[in-house]
């Protein structure tokens, strides 16, 4: 199984729990945007704590970013990333992942559940095709949500934000649902690219099933 131990060139906060990481990208490494890998603090115990996160960079960079959610009040290994420097060490393996872009559509992601796609949206950002792409993205306050700027000024202001735990102005306020959907107008020849919680994806995938947008048409990790 493939293993590399690589350092930490940057970290910083990009909101009250979520982390931005910049590490070395070994040689001939490669990811397609979507896709993410193993990660593990290279630190005692912590060597054998491996934990599943994004890449959220573009694949031709020369170097691997990481944006991550840290959980405080738990002592597992997001919390101990918050107390990494400049030159500390991560082990990462094999990549991996099913979410891909298959073509233009709407994005469906709650927290954390974005970090699939902000690579995929950096990506064709980068080729100048991200036209016709839209995000749902579903939080609980608006601190928590991530990059909000950059994704409101790549996909040109097509996000709706909806919040559960608040109601401001300009926001949708409450969960995803069946009129939120159909509100966004998801189009016949859209695809769904679904991430996020596994109560949250559950439940919108009843609510796509109901809208007869169910089957190949969603694109999801498996």
């Amino acid at each position: 199984m493939e293993s590399h131990i690589v350092k930490l060139l940057d970290i910083k906060p990009v909101t009250h729990d979520v982390l931005g990481l910049k590490v070395e990208k070994p040689a001939n490494y490669s990811f397609n945007p979507g896709q993410a890998t193993e990660v593990a603090i290279n630190d005692g115990d912590w060597k054998n704590e491996r934990r599943p996160f994004t890449f959220t960079n573009l694949p031709d960079d020369d170097h691997l970013e990481f944006t991550i959610k840290t959980y405080p009040e738990r002592s597992g290994v997001t919390n101990h990333l918050r107390d990494l420097k400049k030159g500390d060490e991560l082990i990462i393996h094999d990549v991996w992942g099913a979410i891909s872009y298959k073509g233009k559509g709407l994005f469906i992601a709650g927290g954390a559940g974005l970090t699939p796609f902000l690579s995929i949206f950096r990506y064709l950002n980068s080729k100048n095709e991200v036209s016709g792409n839209r995000l749902l993205f579903a939080n609980k306050m608006k601190k928590d949500i991530i990059l909000e700027a950059e994704l409101n000024k790549i996909l040109e202001g097509r996000v709706t934000n909806v919040l559960s735990g608040e109601n401001i102005p300009g926001y949708k306020h409450g969960f995803i649902t069946e009129e939120l959907l159909r509100e966004v107008s998801i189009q016949p020849g859209d695809k769904i690219y679904l991430c996020g919680p596994p109560p949250m994806m559950d439940a919108v995938l009843k609510i796509l099933d109901n809208l007869g947008r169910s089957g190949e048409s969603v694109v999801m990790e498996i």
